[in-house]
């Protein structure tokens, strides 16, 4: 029976505005409430604070420029979706048509090379750039077992960047000043702390 409810409860999670508490009664029954009530030892299997972060996390990504084609892309290639937001906010600000001095473009700032290996026609077309730095960061994930620390750091400074100094983010100022950047924005999208493990 506490299966059941626990089962039901699971499936209101996603609506529920406050931490969620179950007790057993005198007769043997289950109590749900949201407060403590004097005499009763309460288990809590719902916590507002959860709740909310997933709840605002969503809203924070859906809420963004090009969240659909983020979503696609992000389907596509098995990438957070928080992930490739918070690489767009630190490449381009989501200009499309942002180009760097160094040759980048794009959403996601591809340099020539790395669009052509990619499979990019029109590396200012936000779904072909989308696409393409989404294939890309898959690419670093998978290069570095899903460490999204040295993922983000390959993506800025080259992965040859980050193998050279084994595994370990590089010392150039701007990769160092790209990183944190990142994960700070990709922990507020997902509603987490800025010290949340990732």
């Amino acid at each position: 029976m506490r299966g059941l409810i626990l089962g039901l409860i699971g499936l209101v999670a996603g609506a529920a505005q406050a931490d969620v508490y179950i007790s057993i009664g005198a007769q043997g029954t289950y109590v749900l409430s949201n407060v403590h009530r004097p005499g009763r030892h309460y288990e809590r299997v719902i916590s507002e604070a959860g709740v909310q972060a997933g709840a605002v996390g969503a809203q924070l990504v859906t809420g963004r420029p090009y969240a659909d084609l983020v979503a696609e892309a992000a389907r596509t290639h098995e990438v957070p979706q928080a992930l490739l937001h918070a690489v767009i906010q630190a490449e381009s600000g989501y200009d499309p048509k942002a180009r760097s001095a160094k040759g980048a473009a794009g959403l996601m700032q591809l340099m020539p090379g790395t669009a052509k290996a990619m499979g990019v026609r029109d590396v200012l077309d936000p779904k072909d750039n989308l696409q393409g730095g989404a294939r890309y960061l898959k690419r670093m994930l998978t290069l570095f077992d899903n460490d999204i620390t040295l993922a983000v750091a390959a993506y800025n400074a080259g992965p040859d960047a980050v193998l050279r100094r084994g595994r370990v983010v590089p010392p150039f100022a701007e990769t160092r000043r790209y990183v944190p950047s990142v994960l700070r924005e990709y922990r507020r999208l997902q509603g987490l702390a800025e010290d949340a493990p990732l």
